[in-house]
C-alpha cells in the first residue's frame, strides 16, 4: 500500500519536471530558440538612433477637445423646472405638522423656478401665459410672505397652482421635453 501511495505522489512530479526540461531545453547559445532570430543590443540601438534622424517632422500636438461651458447666468430651462414642480407630486403635509414647511415653501420656490424659466424661455412669456398668470394671482395672494403661518393659510391655493400648471404642461408636451 505504501508503494502505491509513493507512486500516486511520484508520478505527477515526474511529468511535471519533464514538461519543466522541455521547456528549458529550447533555449540555446543563439538566443531563446531557433525560430527567433537573435539581434545584437548594438544594431538595435544603432538603427533607434538613425529612426530619430531621419525623423525631422515635428510630433503634432494633440487634438484639442471641444470644451462646452455652460452659462452659469444662463436661464433654467422650463422642463428642468417644471420637474422640480412635479418632484413635490411625491410629499405632501397636513398643517400643522413638521413637514408642512418645508413642503409647501418647496411647491412655492419651485412655482417661482417655473415662472423665471417660463418668462425666460425663447417662446417668449406669451406662449406660457395662463401658467404665468396663475403664479402672478398666488404671488399676489401670498403678498411676498412666505412664512410658514401664511403659506399654510394659502396651501389649498399653492397646490391649486401647482396642479393647474400640471396639467396644463400635460397638454403641451413639447415644452418639457
Amino acid at each position: 500500500m505504501l508503494i502505491r501511495t509513493g507512486l500516486r505522489a511520484a508520478i505527477p512530479a515526474v511529468v511535471l519536471g519533464a514538461f519543466l526540461v522541455g521547456c528549458s531545453a529550447a533555449t540555446t547559445t543563439d538566443g531563446p530558440g531557433g525560430d527567433v532570430p537573435y539581434v545584437d543590443p548594438s544594431v538595435a540601438v544603432a538603427a533607434e538612433a538613425a529612426a530619430d534622424k531621419a525623423s525631422s517632422m515635428p510630433t503634432p500636438s494633440p487634438t484639442p477637445t471641444l470644451v462646452i461651458e455652460v452659462d452659469p447666468n444662463a436661464p433654467e430651462l422650463v422642463r428642468d423646472a417644471f420637474s422640480g414642480l412635479q418632484a413635490t407630486y411625491q410629499d405632501g403635509c397636513t398643517p400643522g405638522d413638521g413637514n408642512c414647511a418645508y413642503f409647501l415653501g418647496r411647491v412655492n420656490d419651485e412655482l417661482n423656478r417655473l415662472d423665471k424659466a417660463m418668462k425666460a424661455d425663447k417662446k417668449g412669456p406669451g406662449h406660457f401665459k395662463e401658467p404665468v398668470a396663475w403664479i402672478g394671482t398666488l404671488r399676489t395672494t401670498l403678498a411676498g410672505d412666505v412664512t410658514t403661518p401664511n403659506l399654510e393659510k394659502h396651501r389649498t391655493e399653492l397646490i391649486g397652482t401647482r396642479d393647474r400648471i400640471n396639467t396644463w404642461m400635460q397638454g403641451h408636451p413639447e415644452d418639457y421635453r
